[in-house]
């Protein structure tokens, strides 16, 4: 499987000096997600209230070849720093989405973080995709594990 392009349109009011979506280091799983802010927010950033949940924007919107999706993930380090996160981890932008990439943003945390323009906020990583078929049977195989639920296997 060859390397997937990400076909990236600015978005018309975009700072184009904020860098694109990029990988950091040679072995990064996901490329490093910024804020690019509306013009009228750049100065101050965006506030984020404990346990508030908003969408931040990034000034791209991006095309993923068929096949593939790219989830949205939260940045470690914001999180055990400030407890930022996605509420939705991983978050999937699919193949065929064409609207603007925001990436929504949770405060875990027990005070206020301001978002400031250009800041990293979460990582893309870019995975392939296989719809599956959906069949009504009489029966399911046996397995070991049965109808056990939650906690069955007993770890965790």
């Amino acid at each position: 499987m060859g390397q997937p392009v990400i076909k990236v349109l600015w978005e018309e009011w975009a700072d184009r000096e904020v860098a694109l979506p990029s990988y950091e280091t040679a072995g990064a799983a996901g490329a490093d997600i910024r804020a690019n802010l509306k013009p009228e927010d750049r100065d101050a950033g965006l506030v984020l209230s404990p346990m508030a949940r908003m969408i931040v924007p990034t000034g791209i919107r991006v095309e993923i070849p068929l096949g593939f999706e790219m989830q949205l993930r939260p940045r470690s380090g914001l999180a055990i720093k400030h407890g930022i996160s996605l509420p939705n981890t991983p978050g999937t932008i699919d193949s065929d989405y064409r609207g603007p990439l925001g990436v929504i943003l949770i405060n875990y945390g027990d005070s206020d973080f301001v978002i400031g323009h250009g800041d990293r906020i979460a990582q893309a990583v870019i995975a392939p995709v296989l719809q599956a078929q959906y069949a009504v049977v009489d029966d399911l195989s046996d397995t070991k594990r049965g109808t056990g639920g939650f906690g069955s296997t007993g770890q965790g």
